[in-house]
């Protein structure tokens, strides 16, 4: 992708860049003031801060609805959760806010272990993390029963019919899942 495909959605953005996170910005016209993150490579300590400036630039240019695709994320520290937090304190004044999308087993334990899990809006794909934004509010269970979702530890694809705990089929791992959807350990 050319290195300007960026600059023209949010200006300056890739005029710090750092090849352990590689982002690339895709804008969501379908939902208003909404942009999708690709992100790909790993959060640490070591680049947390130019990964804070380049998303507070996207804020700054207007964007308070943020969709941060995490497949290609390998890896998050707790001073990279500490990044998502700042970015949620920085929306949600603005009536914006943040969803992650297809996080991976081992950075969602991380989320999981630090108690952060509950703080974020965690969906399975794009449409659910559109659709959060264009309703406004899914804590309806009605819209969101009966919920298919992936294992954070194993990957299964499971189904709850209703809000509960429960176990994994295949790694026995005593789940919970919300009125609003979300699911998390124990």
């Amino acid at each position: 992708m050319p290195a300007n495909d960026n600059n023209s959605i949010v200006t300056g953005f890739d005029d710090e860049k750092d090849d352990s996170l590689k982002i690339h910005l895709i804008k969501m016209d379908e939902v208003e003031n909404c942009l999708q993150l690709a992100l790909t490579g790993y959060i640490d300590t070591y680049n947390s801060n130019s990964f804070q400036k380049r998303v507070g630039k996207a804020i700054d240019s207007g964007f308070t609805r943020l969709i941060f695709h995490c497949g290609g994320l390998s890896y998050v520290s707790s001073t990279g959760i500490g990044s998502f937090t700042a970015f949620l304190k920085a929306v949600r004044p603005r009536s914006g806010d943040i969803v992650l999308l297809e996080i991976q087993p081992k950075v969602y334990e991380v989320f999981q272990l630090l108690g952060f899990a509950q703080f974020f809006n965690i969906k399975d794909n794009i449409d659910e993390a559109t659709g959060f934004f264009k309703q406004g509010d899914t804590s309806s269970s009605a819209t969101i029963f009966p919920k298919v979702f992936s294992c954070p530890i194993c990957n299964r694809r499971l189904r709850a019919a209703k809000p509960g705990r429960f176990r994994c089929a295949e790694c026995r791992t005593i789940l919970a899942i919300d009125n609003s959807g979300q699911v998390f350990l124990g």
